[in-house]
């Protein structure tokens, strides 16, 4: 992600930016009424801003399930914490409640998942209750993201900004090379400037070598897997 004095830095220098946004940026645009949710069940749709900015939105359903399945296991967590900690209170009896509820209530704010429970006390027993209606609002972006760019339509449709963005991945994977795993461009020992650049131009062109043998096809190159040493 790139924020917004940098988009103006690459606005300046005549360059267009794509990034994502944030999940709090995500919910005010809904909120506004740049974004509607009925956007994230299409394949893929866009949204469009006063100020000419626009939004390309998606909901990845493998994602989204991923999230689902992670609350319920943050869910569960919780509710095993809370059995354990009634069944202390059972066999302490001299134990104070309260601190316990308080414990409860810090696990639940550490698992993200307090605005969706509630943990109410009966006696010297602990009750842990779900708002169905938080919970749902909680689940409305799963596996939704969006990406924003300055890019117009005639410049590049909404698929073309989808795809060049998940180019990123090959980025992030060309860093892995190139920095500690591979070539080694990490850690430098030199301490003059021209040798630190030509260090880091050689690794480059390797770099390169890599991805052009790895497009071509070669079978004996993989840039995830680590030479053996002869």
């Amino acid at each position: 992600m790139i924020k917004g004095q940098h988009i103006d830095d690459l606005a300046q220098q005549g360059l267009h930016a794509i990034t994502a946004i944030t999940k709090p940026q995500m919910e005010k645009l809904l909120q506004q009424g740049t974004l509607h949710m009925d956007l994230c069940d299409q394949e893929l749709a866009e949204g469009l801003a006063d100020e000419g900015i626009r939004y390309v939105l998606r909901r990845n359903p493998v994602r989204a399930q991923e999230v689902r399945d992670t609350r319920h296991a943050k869910l569960a967590t919780l509710q095993a914490q809370v059995a354990k900690k009634n069944q202390y209170l059972t066999d302490h009896p001299r134990a104070k409640i309260q601190g316990a509820v308080q414990q409860l209530v810090a696990n639940a704010q550490q698992l993200r998942i307090a605005d969706w429970v509630a943990l109410t006390v009966e006696e010297r027993s602990i009750t842990l209750a779900l708002n169905a209606d938080a919970q749902t609002e909680a689940a409305t972006l799963d596996g939704c993201y969006v990406r924003q760019t300055d890019l117009t339509p005639q410049q590049a449709h909404k698929e073309l900004v989808h795809d060049r963005y998940k180019d990123l991945a090959s980025v992030e994977q060309a860093f892995r090379t190139c920095k500690p795993a591979h070539l080694a461009v990490r850690p430098l020992f030199l301490r003059r400037e021209a040798r630190t650049r030509a260090h880091a131009l050689v690794v480059m062109l390797a770099s390169q070598s890599i991805q052009y043998l790895t497009l071509a096809g070669a079978p004996w190159i993989s840039p995830w897997k680590k030479a053996s040493t002869p």
